[in-house]
């Protein structure tokens, strides 16, 4: 276990980070003395929804169903906040408070503390979400209130659960404020440039991010293969069968039915491309493990699979949707 700390610490600070991994533990034991078994199945449920699969959902919700411009947007953010989560964790090397001491850990996770992806990744995505809609100044109070109390919940669950210090959580919320102010900064000004180019330049610029992405955190080519596809199908969607989530349908805007029925066939669609294309490409979980001249293409195959699944959430589902007459045809299209 120390090892792990050793790692990333020369020797000499190795005794203020075993302090501090001490002091973590102690504050870790005093909130699990109010435990209880009802209170712990309360936590759980509410750390999901610090999980990224959680924040893929509600960003095509957006993007189909309320936004679509936003839904991108908060697509970007996600994916890249998730990518910068995991190539710290990579770098700190950090160990977690039940492997120093296991009878604090409520739950598992496979990868390591620092800094927190749940409080990373809650700051980013409610922040970022509160910024947009408490623009709207009735309910600001409201939205500021109710986005900042989720962060602060999700962050204490993953100290109750013991699976990150004080350090990794207070780490993942500072992370994913730099990330924010990061991405607010470059935004406008990536947004106007890229919008004034055509189709191929920015596939390049999409392509080029992926690989940079990919080089600096190859432990994981999922992240990078994504970003490709959704900005891939964005651009494609813009340039061929431009899609609105508010377009009118004959005469008004999307009803619940309407709006029901795409979120049903996206998500669909989603999941018959993540478990079949698992199924179906290399992969420990395909059909075709086992044949030792495939194994070197594992990679390969979750790059497919993870660029198609964001290709399916930006053009697929939007041309969809086009096809059933569950979008407009926009008048520009005409």
């Amino acid at each position: 276990m120390n090892e792990s700390i050793i790692l990333i610490s020369p020797a000499e600070n190795l005794p203020f980070l075993m302090a501090l991994h001490s002091w973590g533990l102690g504050v870790i034991r005093a909130i699990q003395s109010i435990a209880s078994p009802g209170l712990t199945v309360f936590m759980k449920a509410v750390t999901s929804l610090g999980t990224e699969y959680v924040y893929m959902l509600v960003v095509m919700f957006f993007f189909w169903c309320v936004n679509e411009k936003k839904g991108f947007r908060l697509g970007l953010l996600i994916i890249f906040t998730t990518w910068v989560n995991l190539s710290l964790k990579g770098i700190f090397n950090q160990p977690r408070p039940y492997e120093l001491e296991p009878a604090l850990g409520m739950a598992f996770e496979p990868s390591r503390a620092f800094p927190s992806g749940h409080a990373q990744m809650s700051f980013t995505f409610w922040i970022a979400l509160a910024i947009d809609l408490a623009k709207r100044k009735k309910f600001r109070p409201l939205i500021w209130g109710a986005s900042v109390f989720l962060v602060l919940l999700i962050g204490f669950t993953r100290l109750y659960l013991g699976v990150h210090f004080p350090t990794d959580v207070l780490g993942g919320w500072i992370t994913g404020g730099l990330v924010l102010a990061l991405f607010y900064v470059l935004d406008k000004q990536g947004t106007r440039i890229l919008g004034q180019q055509s189709m191929r330049p920015q596939l390049i610029t999409a392509a080029a991010t992926a690989l940079i992405m990919n080089a600096l955190y190859p432990a994981d080519s999922s992240l990078g293969a994504m970003l490709l596809g959704f900005c891939a199908g964005y651009s494609l969607m813009l340039k061929g069968f431009p899609f609105s989530a508010q377009g009118e349908l004959t005469g008004k805007k999307p009803g619940r039915v309407v709006l029901g029925l795409r979120l049903v066939l996206g998500l669909t669609g989603a999941v018959i491309i993540y478990l079949g294309l698992r199924f179906v490409l290399p992969g420990p979980d395909s059909i075709l493990r086992g044949i030792p001249v495939l194994e070197g293409f594992y990679e390969v195959g979750r790059f497919i699979r993870y660029g198609l699944l964001g290709f399916w959430g930006s053009a697929g589902a939007p041309w969809v949707f086009r096809r059933l007459a569950l979008s407009p045809s926009l008048p520009e299209e005409a």
